[in-house]
């Protein structure tokens, strides 16, 4: 658990189980206490309502207090709201971008020991000023602000003493999570994200490598008119030093933005998860709000690189002719593109099922522009979580190769951000510009517009 007084992620695994324990044990408690307010006389619907409220309470922040691989589940968690009830979305808004935007902070004293430790004696040489005030904390660090020698405003990014055994301790734990996740996001696939996250995480805590990434996308993207990447100015250690960049959090965009900011921040978004791999060779793998600030001359700055995929021969090729034959309801090419691509085994899933379950999630490429809707992540999520249901038992018997969990994650997660802005995005427009293969459709719509940029 992180101690208030010291900012420390505990790495003792008994320290950090027993608060991980109470999260099942006090949602059985309110859930016992729920049947006997309903034997009371008490809606159904409210007490349930009350039950799933103070369950996401008490779980985002425990997970934010506990870092580590805690606060990043709970960030991937994050990605979940477009897919709660409309009566909860305010209450869980809240909690969620406390969650994303800070965390109980580490003290002056033990910042200055990891300066030291990574920078060396006279780690404020290169500093015109310090904060010792963090501006923002995440999974695994925290954020301050300072000037650097030449005057350039630079954010400092700090790494929790006890991180890395944080992470590896955390995930084993987090997995007698799952009833209470569920519960406060329901049909989040927890076995899915644990496996995903168990082969991530340990990379976050690389600062060197964070940087290298980083630096591949502010190269590929410098002085692009939608996309910002501050530059990398020094990475040592425990250490990583990048550009400042004010702007409005996504987080706050999603909570009270006026449409044209929705709009314009789920284009971009998709822009980037679509052009990653072509322009830089590597796909973002973190689509949670807290990464993202919208800049007021309208560019998407892109904030936190701990998570990304190398993709130097782009999209797969077989990518693009799969979504066009998904898009255009071409079931048996669908099947046949995916079953060369070991996604699923022929004997088991019929062209059909196939079509069936990926119908829905297809919609946004068949129209010029797609209005993303919570009642639409709802639907999708009731859908993938009812285990009787025909689309759950296709999705059951696909085979999702280890190198595309990564990209199945960030395009789930980046479809909750994009309802739960409710933008209206060209996605096809993008989709054609980025993946080889995918072609236009052929119907009475026409030629679809591209946006500049």
């Amino acid at each position: 658990m992180t101690s208030p007084e010291n900012g420390r992620p505990t790495r003792s695994r008994l320290a950090r189980t027993v608060r991980l324990a109470a999260l099942p044990a006090a949602y059985a408690g309110r859930t016992a206490v729920g049947i006997g307010k309903r034997i009371g006389g008490r809606p159904a619907e409210v007490v349930a309502a009350q039950v799933q409220q103070r369950t996401a309470e008490q779980l985002f922040a425990t997970l934010g207090q506990l870092k580590g691989g805690a606060m990043k589940v709970g960030q991937a968690l994050s990605a979940m709201e477009a897919a709660l009830p409309k009566q909860l979305v305010g209450p869980y808004r809240e909690t969620l971008i406390r969650l994303q935007e800070s965390a109980p902070a580490m003290p002056a004293d033990l910042v200055h020991a990891q300066l030291d430790e990574s920078l060396g004696p006279d780690w404020r040489r290169p500093f015109r000023s310090f904060d010792d005030q963090a501006a923002a904390a995440a999974s695994v660090g925290q954020v301050h602000r300072a000037i650097w020698s030449d005057g350039t405003p630079v954010a400092v990014k700090i790494q929790y003493p006890g991180a890395g055994e944080a992470l590896v301790a955390d995930i084993g734990m987090l997995q007698g999570l799952a009833p209470v996740m569920k519960a406060a996001a329901p049909g989040l696939d927890a076995r899915e994200l644990f496996t995903e996250l168990r082969e991530r995480l340990a990379e976050e805590v690389d600062y060197v490598r964070e940087a290298e990434a980083q630096t591949a996308f502010a190269d590929a993207y410098r002085d692009d008119p939608d996309i910002a990447v501050p530059d990398v100015l020094a990475a040592e250690g425990r250490v990583l030093i990048t550009r400042w960049v004010d702007g409005t959090p996504l987080s706050r965009v999603i909570a009270d933005g006026d449409q044209d900011d929705r709009d314009r921040a789920g284009q971009l978004l998709v822009r980037l998860f679509a052009s990653g791999p072509v322009r830089a060779g590597r796909l973002h793998g973190d689509p949670h709000p807290g990464n993202f600030r919208l800049l007021p001359d309208g560019r998407l700055a892109v904030l936190d690189f701990g998570s990304t995929q190398a993709l130097p021969d782009g999209w797969p090729a077989r990518l693009g002719p799969l979504l066009v034959a998904g898009r255009d309801g071409d079931a048996a090419t669908l099947h046949r593109i995916a079953a060369s691509a070991h996604l699923l085994q022929p004997d088991k899933v019929t062209p059909e099922a196939l079509l069936a379950l990926l119908d829905r999630y297809l919609e946004p490429l068949r129209s010029p522009a797609y209005r993303f809707t919570r009642s639409w992540m709802q639907e999708q999520t009731r859908r993938a979580s009812d285990p009787l249901s025909p689309a759950a038992r296709t999705q059951r018997r696909l085979t999702i190769p280890p190198r595309h969990l990564l990209v199945q994650r960030v395009a789930v997660g980046m479809v909750g951000v994009l309802c739960s802005l409710g933008a209206t995005v060209a996605v096809d427009a993008e989709v054609r510009r980025w993946l080889p293969g995918y072609v236009a459709p052929q119907d009475a719509l026409g030629p679809i517009p591209r946006r500049s940029g």
